[in-house]
């Protein structure tokens, strides 16, 4: 496990990050999917480090942070971004959210514009309903007998049968990050996303707007992104040949991607 920092947020709960790169970078947010922590980004830290102060964190319910009882809400989510910043003394930032990420990313977009320069959307959805279909998955989820299989289902939604097969080094370790969550961390933010429907308001978000689909995503499928694509103004759509996590399976074509478009001028 990386080395972290911790901080606590107004209701209480302490939140683990870290920061890569210089001090004086523009910086940078990531922010994960459901079930990870930030050592999703380990790989892409190097290359991004370069041009940015890269910010990191484990969301509230995962990693090294607090898991609050309760359902969260995108809502609080976002806010926990937005404090993280004042606490951090950041005043803007450039944003990327991945999966539950990207739901951060468009409330921030949405709610705080002032707060992001620009936005990366990747391999998410403004609604993942019906809500009657994840209440099932949180049901499951809760029950701490069912961790493992908890931890198969999440694999097989986020890598192709190739690397799962061959039991990748990379897969390996996501597979040891799960087993090892508080499965009600994984529960209270599914009901976020249950509760999310952006499909109306992500046409408020007037941010510079990148979103990355993957084309064999099972969860937040390649329509979804190209829906939120065609409805924030101006924002432009990247497909990778990729399932659900292209920073692992197709890392040099995903920094290519993030890359190329935080660095416009």
């Amino acid at each position: 496990m990386e080395e972290r920092s911790f901080l606590t947020l107004g209701d209480g709960t302490r939140v683990a990050y870290r920061l890569d790169g210089q001090p004086h970078s523009p910086v940078l947010v990531l922010s994960n999917s459901i079930g990870t922590a930030l050592e999703m980004w380990t790989d892409d830290v190097p290359d991004l480090a370069e041009h940015f102060r890269v910010l990191r964190y484990d969301m509230r319910g995962h990693g090294a942070s607090d898991v609050p009882a309760g359902a969260y809400s995108l809502p609080r989510l976002g806010r926990d971004v937005v404090e993280m910043m004042d606490k951090l003394g950041i005043e803007r930032a450039h944003f990327l959210g991945l999966s539950l990420g990207g739901f951060v990313g468009q409330w921030l977009g949405i709610h705080v514009p002032e707060r992001i320069d620009r936005l990366v959307l990747s391999n998410t959805s403004a609604y993942l309903g019906p809500a009657e279909q994840i209440d099932a998955r949180i049901a499951s989820v809760r029950e701490p007998a069912n961790i493992a299989e908890t931890a198969e289902t999440f694999l097989r939604n986020w890598f192709p049968s190739s690397m799962l097969n061959d039991r990748e080094p990379a897969v390996e370790k996501f597979r040891q990050v799960l087993l090892a969550m508080n499965p009600h961390g994984i529960a209270a933010s599914l009901a976020a996303v249950r509760d999310a429907d952006l499909r109306r308001t992500v046409a408020l978000i007037e941010r510079p707007t990148l979103v990355i689909t993957g084309r064999d995503d099972t969860v937040t499928a390649a329509s979804h992104g190209e829906a939120i694509a065609a409805t924030i103004p101006g924002a432009q759509l990247v497909a990778l040949p990729t399932v659900h996590l292209p920073n692992i399976e197709r890392p040099r074509e995903f920094r290519d991607a993030v890359l190329t478009f935080l660095l416009q001028r």
